[in-house]
C-alpha cells in the first residue's frame, strides 16, 4: 500500500540509507574496494534495467532499480567525499542551483508559451552557463548509442531553429536519402553505401521527432513484436518435433501470420 510519505520522512530514509552505506564502506570488503571505475559498468547495467522498468511500465520493479540507481549515485558521492572533492550535499546543491537557473520563467520574470519555448530556453540558458556547453551540441555525450544520439542531436539542433517548417517536409529527404541508398547499392561501393544507410536512418530518426514519436520506444517495441512472433514461430516447429531451421520459408511466413493473428 502507498504511503505519501512527509518531507521529514523522506529525508530520514535516505539519511538512513547514507548512513548503511558509510557502513558498508568500511566493513564489507566488496564496498570497501569499489572505484569509480569498478563502479562504472554497473552504473551502466542498472541504467539499462531501470529503462527497460520504465518500458514495462512495471511500477514495483521501476521503485526496485530507481533504488539501486541511487545506490550508485550515493556511492559515486562517497567516493568523493573520499577524495574530498565533494559529497551528496555538493551534488545536491548543484542540481538545485542548476534547476533554479534553467527555469527562470519559474524563478525570474521569463515569460513561456509551452513546453517548446521551454526547451529552446534550455538550451540558450546551457550556452551561458559558467562552465557549460560551448556549442549547442557539446551537450550530446559522445558515449551515447547511436540512435539515441542522434535523436538527441536533432532535439538540440531544432530547438536552436534549425528544424523543418512542416514536419510533412521531411519525406522528401527520407525520399532522397532512399534513392541514394539505390544507386550506391548499385554501384557496388561499400564504403559509401554505409554512409549513405546513415543518412537514411538519420533522416527516418528526424521524421519520427516531428511526428513526436521517441524513435527508441517505437524501434525497442518492434523489437519485443518481433521476437514474440518469431518465438511462436520457434515453439510451432518445436510442437512439430522440428528445428526453426528445418521450415521451409513459405512454413515459417504462414506461421508468421499466424503469430500476428495472435497478437
Amino acid at each position: 500500500m502507498y504511503k505519501n510519505h512527509t518531507r521529514e520522512e523522506k529525508i530520514e530514509a535516505l539519511g538512513r540509507v547514507i548512513d548503511t552505506l558509510d557502513i558498508l564502506r568500511v566493513q564489507c570488503p566488496w564496498d570497501a574496494k569499489q572505484t569509480n571505475e569498478s563502479l562504472r559498468p554497473n552504473t551502466i547495467e542498472e541504467t539499462y534495467e531501470l529503462a527497460q522498468a520504465l518500458l514495462d511500465n512495471d511500477d514495483a520493479n521501476i521503485c526496485k532499480e530507481l533504488g539501486d540507481v541511487l545506490l550508485h549515485v550515493l556511492f559515486y558521492s562517497k567516493i568523493g567525499s573520499e577524495k574530498e572533492q565533494f559529497d551528496i550535499a555538493d551534488v545536491a546543491d548543484r542540481l538545485n542551483e542548476k534547476l533554479i537557473f534553467r527555469h527562470p520563467h519559474i524563478f525570474g520574470d521569463v515569460k513561456v508559451n509551452d513546453a517548446h519555448d521551454v526547451e529552446q530556453n534550455w538550451e540558450q540558458i546551457k550556452l551561458r552557463e559558467k562552465g557549460g556547453n560551448r556549442t549547442v551540441l557539446a551537450g550530446v555525450p559522445d558515449a551515447l548509442p547511436a540512435l539515441v544520439k542522434a535523436f538527441r542531436i536533432q532535439e538540440k539542433a531544432a530547438n536552436a531553429g534549425f528544424d523543418w517548417e512542416k514536419p510533412e517536409d521531411v519525406w522528401e529527404k527520407v525520399a532522397e536519402e532512399t534513392s541514394e541508398v539505390g544507386a550506391e547499392i548499385a554501384s557496388g561501393d561499400r564504403d559509401a553505401l554505409e554512409a549513405e544507410f546513415g543518412d537514411l536512418l538519420f533522416a527516418v530518426i528526424n521524421a519520427a521527432r516531428l511526428y513526436k514519436i521517441n524513435p527508441e520506444n517505437a524501434l525497442e517495441r518492434t523489437n519485443r513484436k518481433f521476437i514474440s512472433r518469431f518465438n511462436f514461430i520457434e515453439s510451432q516447429a518445436a510442437a512439430q518435433g522440428r528445428k526453426i531451421g528445418e521450415l521451409t520459408l513459405d512454413e515459417m511466413e504462414a506461421l508468421w501470420q499466424q503469430a500476428k493473428l495472435n497478437k
